[in-house]
């Protein structure tokens, strides 16, 4: 049975406490948390004790949850990596990319399975898609958000767009060749909105557009790659696939087109998107990835890499408003 300490029990604090619950392998030793109106809340609720010394709760801990304020993970990653303990990071990993790039070494060197919170990587929409072969070479992602001052401690680019920056990296093959960015500060010190353009080695190209003071809310992502088009709908958790008709492509809707080359079929499918809890899975990967010695889902690498193509975005919006 391992032992899980949860620090930082606010809003999405308290969706992981109630997905740790559901564990069979997890036994939750207790939380940290320095807001009382929290503390107390989960304390009545849930019936879990308060730790008040942050190490003391990492020393009766296996998994050390992190789902504090951004500008906290690097210490309590540190203290815990240290300690060797296995850490489950909310994103961003860290504050800084040079603290990001501290924490990979310290998991290197403490040989600990370290995971970070890219939730969106088990939005069943993008699972039902990654059954396809995919390959992209043009992708465009709108994510908007009505504005909420509890995600103003970074930018749209940490806060939102890093989501998606995660995904295509986990997706193109490729390293990046430029990046041109754009944003705005609207209602908050930092970037609310950006328009971000990522070329790659192999010749993908990938617009992204985040903002957090839209009137509705949208969160698609759309894949070209040669004979198909994936659009992935992250929010109302749909899929949909138009490409050429192979011999495998069972009760699809599908029309002929004259081209070039003849006649061919179009197949438009509308994969079955399986209910799942996308919090409780990246929770439960960990935990599989520690018992099984495999690497975890999104490792600290991955979550460094989203990270320094989201600082250089940052740069680069940084260096046109000057201009």
């Amino acid at each position: 049975m391992l032992k899980v300490g949860v620090f930082g029990v606010g809003h999405l604090g308290k969706f992981h406490l109630n997905n740790w619950r559901e564990i069979d392998e997890i036994e939750i030793k207790g939380f940290y948390d320095p807001s009382d109106s929290n503390a107390d809340e989960v304390a009545k609720d849930h019936h879990i004790k308060r730790f008040n010394d942050p190490d003391e709760l990492i020393d009766a801990c296996d998994i050390i949850d992190i789902v504090t304020p951004t500008t906290s993970h690097y210490e309590l990653c540190k203290k815990a990596i240290l300690k060797s303990k296995h850490v489950f990071v909310e994103k961003p990993m860290a504050h800084t990319i040079n603290e990001a790039k501290e924490i990979v070494k310290l998991v290197k060197e403490a040989n600990i399975k370290f995971q970070v919170g890219h939730v969106e990587r088990f939005n069943p929409a993008l699972l039902a898609a990654r059954e396809y072969d995919l390959n992209p070479m043009f992708i465009e992602v709108h994510r908007l958000s009505q504005f909420n001052p509890r995600g103003t401690d970074v930018s749209v680019i940490l806060d939102l767009m890093i989501h998606d920056i995660d995904i295509i990296l986990s997706l193109v093959k490729s390293s990046v060749k430029n990046v041109f960015a754009n944003g705005v500060n609207v209602l908050s010190d930092t970037p609310d909105i950006a328009n971000v353009r990522i070329e790659f080695d192999n010749g993908c190209v990938a617009n992204l557009t985040s903002s957090r003071i839209s009137m509705k809310k949208m969160r698609k992502m759309r894949l070209f790659q040669k004979d198909s088009y994936i659009g992935i709908n992250f929010l109302d958790k749909k899929t949909e696939v138009i490409k050429y008709k192979t011999p495998d492509d069972k009760d699809v809707f599908t029309f002929d087109v004259d081209t070039n080359h003849g006649k061919k079929t179009i197949a438009i499918a509308s994969p079955v998107i399986k209910e799942s809890n996308a919090i409780k899975m990246e929770l439960q990967s960990l935990v599989n990835a520690i018992n099984n010695n495999k690497a975890t889902a999104v490792t600290e690498v991955d979550g460094y890499r989203a990270m320094e193509v989201a600082h250089l975005i940052l740069d680069k919006i940084s260096r046109n408003q000057i201009s």
